[in-house]
């Protein structure tokens, strides 16, 4: 794609880099084919290839974003299943970032837009004001049904966000208050697991699971109090700065610990969070920890590579149940990690089934189904449809966004660690009524 970007255009280095994003497009049109609100609703526009011209035009006329142009930026949900069609290897993820960051310093929402955006940045990347959020939602879900159903975004949004509370007690997790968990028997390797933010709250028994398999395995594992939120959440919301200031925390805190005692890898066990790490390289390549930066991405694993690597074993006989393996999107399509879940789960002794359409987001996606609650229910209803009719006993995923969209659809969904975990002699995992 021929761009004309000036000189001074081009000096700015978000600019020069969607500049190489942007010629790097031949026009092909394969990745409609595989992008899901293309598919949902048939408008060039709401594809990767038409969000590239608005994108190109915008940054090149260097002019504030407009309605139209924000309307069509937020309805993509950074699924990155374009990058994996692309023949031309089109780095969309940057593309897209970089548009949303713009967007967000050239254009005004409507009030009610810029508020729920304000909340969701400053509550969800903190554990401790999310579970007092929780707390309130669970208090305002009886009333969610006097919200009207249709009109106003404001109120389908609201009640989107009431229906992913998930029932129960909001409880801290086990590993809270432990930053060292011991190998078992001679220490093999060390690592640090990024904790993250939403998944400490909505599901705790995830990380539990997590350091279980990986103490069995030898590995002493290392969970440094400074590191927080990965940054993805307020990354794709545009909200540069607030990304970059929780990234540079996470650099500082792993870069003491890989100067000291070192680290064999970074385990990474939502999928979002492990994309945004291994692309930390990219995003401070102008900064001043560049090279910290890149030592982190290239430390980062999904918990599914790591436990190839380790020698993962089960200590149990099989189960004998069927496992649908949901790939996320963020571990497809974002990480190009495809063959290590399914091969863990068969050698925990599960049967493996994958849905057709598997390549397609459920509608997840970070804060997706909050911000664009209707495509998101729509995806949602899709990827159920094709998960039932595999016959499975138990969905496995490897992100706790997916697991909490489909979660209540008539599945039980579980992460794909529990079911490792409890085939190497832990726990069932909660989403079974296994004894």
């Amino acid at each position: 794609m021929q761009t004309s970007f000036t000189a001074e255009q081009l000096r700015d280095p978000a600019v020069a880099a969607s500049n190489q994003v942007l010629r790097s497009c031949v026009h092909c049109g394969f990745c409609t084919a595989t992008c899901p609100t293309f598919l949902l609703l048939g408008d060039e526009l709401d594809s990767p290839r038409g969000r590239i011209y608005l994108i190109k035009d915008m940054l090149e006329a260097g002019r504030p974003a407009t309605e139209p142009v924000v309307r069509h930026i937020d309805r993509c949900l950074s699924c990155l299943s374009c990058m994996t069609t692309c023949p031309s290897g089109v780095h969309y993820m940057h593309l897209i970032d970089h548009a949303r960051t713009y967007i967000e310093a050239s254009y005004r929402r409507p009030w009610h837009d810029r508020a729920l955006r304000a909340l969701l940045a400053a509550v969800l990347p903190h554990p401790g004001r999310l579970r007092l959020a929780m707390l309130g939602a669970r208090l305002a879900q009886p009333f969610a049904g006097l919200l009207p159903r249709h009109g106003a975004p404001f109120f389908r949004r609201l009640r989107a966000m009431l229906a992913m509370v998930p029932p129960g007690q909001v409880q801290p997790a086990a590993l809270d208050g432990t930053r060292v968990h011991r190998a078992e028997g001679p220490r093999r390797f060390r690592v640090a697991l990024l904790a993250g933010c939403a998944q400490r709250v909505l599901d705790p028994s995830i990380n539990n699971a997590t350091i279980r398999l990986l103490t069995r395995l030898g590995c002493e594992v290392v969970l440094p109090a400074e590191v927080g939120c990965c940054g993805a959440l307020t990354h794709h919301m545009g909200r540069h700065d607030q990304a970059m200031a929780s990234a540079r925390a996470n650099i500082a805190a792993w870069s003491r610990e890989m100067d000291g005692e070192g680290l064999d890898a970074i385990i990474v066990n939502a999928s979002g969070c492990g994309t945004m790490l291994k692309d930390y390289g990219f995003m401070f390549r102008t900064e001043p920890q560049a090279a910290a930066a890149a030592r982190v991405a290239a430390l980062a694993v999904d918990i599914s590579e790591a436990l190839v690597r380790f020698g993962y074993a089960p200590s149990r006989a099989p189960a004998g149940l069927t496992v649908a393996y949901h790939s996320a999107c963020g571990l497809q399509h974002g990480q190009s990690v495809t063959e290590a879940p399914v091969l863990l789960l068969r050698k925990a002794g599960f049967k493996v089934v994958q849905p057709a359409e598997g390549h397609l987001c459920c509608g997840s996606a970070g804060t997706y189904n909050l911000l664009q609650p209707d495509l998101a229910a729509r995806l949602r209803a899709r990827k159920l449809e094709r998960l039932r009719a595999t016959g499975p006993d138990v969905v496995a995923a490897g992100n706790i966004g997916c697991i909490a969209q489909l979660a209540g659809g008539g599945l039980a969904v579980t992460h794909t660690v529990e079911l490792l975990d409890w085939m190497a002699g832990g726990p069932p995992p909660k989403a079974l009524s296994v004894a």
